[in-house]
Parts: C-alpha cells; structure tokens; sequence
C-alpha cells in the first residue's frame, strides 16, 4: 500500500491553506446546519418555550459531536503525520485504532445518556414543560448515538486521507437531508423536539454511509477494518490524547452554556433562556467558521511538522490567525448593524423575545473574535503533537469562566450572565496569544537551513 497523493508541490504555502480551510469552513458551516435549522423550525413551529428546551438538551447531545471529532482529529492527525512522513502502515493502523474507538465510546455514550438525560435536564433548571421537551430530544440521540459518534468522526478521518472535497460532500448531503426531514416532521407531523432529532439522526445516517463507501472505494488507500487484529491500547490512548483537546473545548461549550441556562433561569426567566437560544445560534455561525479554520490549518501543519518544515508551519498558522481575526470582527459588525433581520429567523413575532436577543448580542459577543483565537490555538498546539498544551489551554478556557458566571450575576443580574464569557475571554487571550507566538518563534529558530517554498 502506498499513497496516492500528497499536497501538489506547485502550490504556495498559502494555496494549500484554503485548499483545506475552504472545505473545512464549508463542513463546518454545513455541520452547524443541523442545529441552525433545528432552531429555526423549533422557533416557529413550537415558540420560545421549545426554544429554551432545545437549548437545554443542546449542552447535552453536543458531547457526542465532540465525541466524535475527538477520534476524528486524534485519527486524523496521525494520518496526515503518517502522509508527511510516507508511512502508509502507521496512517492504516490510526484509522483501525479510531473505528474500535468509535464502536467503544458509542456503547458508554448511549448507557449515560439514557440513563442520566433526565438529570442533566433537571441541573439546569428545567420546569416540568421544557422538560418534557427536551427530553424527547435528549433520548433520541441517546439512543442512536453510535450515528452520531460516527458522523462526527469520518468527515475528519476523510480530509485527513487528502479528501476535503468528499468530506465537505458528504456533509452537505447530510444537512440537505436534515432539511427536508426537519420541514416535514416538525412542520407537517408536528412531532416537536423528536421530530428534530430523528430528522438529526437520519442525516447523519446518510454521512456515515457515505463515508464508509468511500474507504471501501479506489479514492482512498486504507480501508475500515472491523476487526481487533493488532489493535494495541496505547494507539488507542495516542488518538484520545491528541484528540481530547477538542472534546475539552465541546465541553467546555456544553458546561457553560448549561451554566448560563441555570444563571438565565435564575435571574431571568424561559424567555431569557429563549433569546440565549438565538444569541447562541448567531454565535455558533461564527464559532464555526473559526472551528472550520483551525481544522483546516490542521492537516498542512500536520503535514509540515512531519516533513520538517517549520517554517512552512509558521506561515500557515499566520495566515490561519489573520482569517479568523477578520471573520469575527465582520461578523459581529453584521449582527450589530442588522439584529432583527437576522433574529426574525427563529422567532415568529414574539418582541419581547427579539428585544433580549438584541441585547445579548451586544453584550455577550463583542469579542467572539478572541474566542476563535483560543479554538486556533488549541488545535494548533494538537497538529504539533503537543498535546498537553492543547489540553491545557481547553480546560482553562472553561475553568476562567466559572468566577465570571458566578460573581457577575449577583453584581448585575441578566446583564452580568450575558457579560461572563466575553470578560473571561478576554482575561485568558492575554495568555494564550503569547504562548502561541513564542512557540512558532522558538520553532523558527531550530528550523533547518533549507530552501522552503513561496507564500
């Protein structure tokens, strides 16, 4: 078995950025689909009440995407290392470790989710009515989470495999599906937050059967073997750990928002959970676009540091941090200058409603760019196999922000829940930023005294 293709040598170091990043934002903004257009038919087809619901199992169903791209990235690194160092076996062997990683975590997930949704529902501050809701949503996914383990996982072992083009296919089938089902479960047979999660759950269906077609096929070199042979637990270990840098920054998506959820019931009520449903769906537009960025600097700098170019890294990572800067102070320039175009979306007249999303949005998402500064940097440290710091700069991302929900809300109500994470955000970019710039210097300086290709 050899590889087939590797990055075309005429391509500028620039070039091969977007040749990853424009897929990989594609994916991810088409991935974000299934929660946008969830919300938008729940927002006019259930109210703000089913709103608040879906918000509150979301914390919840969205550990199984980063389950999901855990073993997709952790997978999916070692292949692109593998490619950069023509290792066609070692990028065979982390494809193989990443499927019993899926098969494993899938069976725990499903244990846990029906048996403690109900709980969670309940941490959070969940009436009886948003309850009942969400816990249709909650258990649906419970139960069809080996789908959706896989669904996040392949488009990431697919790019990996030099394909970013059939990954972002395969997503957009996968969200046109969920569409079409989303408008006639929840708009035609008015099955409510259920509706949402099987339409969900069907569309992730047809991405994971596409993905398997296309390991089974001559456009891929490896294959997906369902079988032990030669599975050892410290690969396994290897993808969790390069990996659970992003599982920690889906739960530290998940904790928070459920922290907000408690804090807006506390000091608010369901309509403040309501409009955080909408702010959180303006903020997960762009969360996705930077998300979609950082992975598609991934396979590049993966590639670079395997071939020992670190110079060709720095330039990457560069040009990765000047999109994302740019994205994010655009798009809330947007969402400041047209606030109820894009709220009316998902709320069917309600003013009140748009009238606390409005005011969300200019409190809580000010600096969102910042916040894709930290995503960039957490994968970057996991594409230069430093896992550690990858893992550190995710945990304390979520810690920081504890101090800020707590002691906010009781110094200014509603408004000091929505300023928590802009304020904790700023505090950590300060040291985060730093540790990115210091490490791609000091890369530089041991970089090998040899020709490296043109931006």
């Amino acid at each position: 078995m050899q590889f087939t293709h590797s990055p075309p040598p005429t391509l500028t170091i620039s070039q091969n950025f977007w040749r990853y990043a424009i897929p990989s934002i594609a994916a991810m903004l088409v991935t974000g689909l299934y929660q946008i257009v969830d919300g938008i038919f729940v927002g006019h087809y259930v109210g703000y009440q089913g709103l608040a619901a879906i918000n509150m199992a979301w914390p919840i169903t969205y550990l199984l995407s980063g389950l999901g791209l855990m073993i997709g990235i952790g997978g999916g690194t070692l292949i692109s290392i593998a490619r950069g160092e023509n290792n066609p076996q070692h990028a065979q062997r982390a494809l193989d470790h990443a499927v019993l990683l899926i098969a494993a975590v899938s069976v725990i997930a499903l244990v846990l989710f029906v048996h403690f949704g109900e709980t969670l529902l309940t941490i959070q501050g969940a009436n009886h009515t948003i309850k009942a809701l969400a816990l249709q949503y909650v258990q649906s996914f419970g139960w069809a989470a080996f789908i959706t383990i896989f669904a996040g996982a392949i488009p990431m072992l697919i790019r990996n495999d030099d394909s970013p083009k059939i990954a972002t296919g395969l997503l957009i089938a996968g969200a046109l599906t969920n569409i079409a089902l989303d408008y006639l479960f929840i708009g035609i047979f008015k099955w409510q937050l259920q509706g949402a999660a099987i339409a969900t759950i069907i569309a992730q269906a047809v991405t994971v059967i596409g993905g398997i077609i296309y390991f089974c096929s001559s456009y891929s070199p490896l294959r997906i073997h369902l079988t032990m042979k030669n599975i050892r637990f410290n690969h396994c270990w290897k993808i969790v750990s390069l990996g659970s840098s992003v599982l920690i920054m889906h739960l530290y998506a998940s904790f928070v928002v459920a922290l907000h959820n408690y804090q807006f019931m506390q000091y608010g009520t369901e309509l403040t959970v309501g409009a955080f449903a909408i702010v959180g769906y303006m903020m997960t537009l762009y969360y996705l676009v930077a998300e979609g960025i950082a992975e598609g600097m991934q396979p590049p700098v993966s590639y670079y540091y395997g071939a020992k170019k670190p110079q060709n890294i720095s330039k990457t990572t560069y040009l990765a941090i000047k999109v994302t800067i740019i994205a994010g102070i655009t798009w809330f320039a947007l969402l400041y200058s047209f606030p109820r175009a894009l709220i009316g979306l998902f709320n069917s007249g309600n003013a009140a409603l748009t009238s606390e999303a409005i005011a969300g949005i200019k409190l809580h998402l000010f600096a969102m760019f910042l916040d894709g500064l930290i995503v960039l940097a957490t994968v970057y440290f996991m594409s230069v196999d430093k896992a550690g710091k990858a893992l550190a700069i995710s945990v304390s991302n979520m810690l920081v922000q504890l101090p800020f929900l707590y002691f906010l809300p009781q110094w200014l109500g509603v408004n000091g829940v929505w300023l928590s994470m802009p304020l904790s955000t700023i505090l950590l970019s300060f040291i985060v930023l730093p540790m990115v710039w210091s490490d791609l210097q000091q890369r530089n300086k041991i970089a090998p005294s040899i020709p490296q290709p043109a931006v």
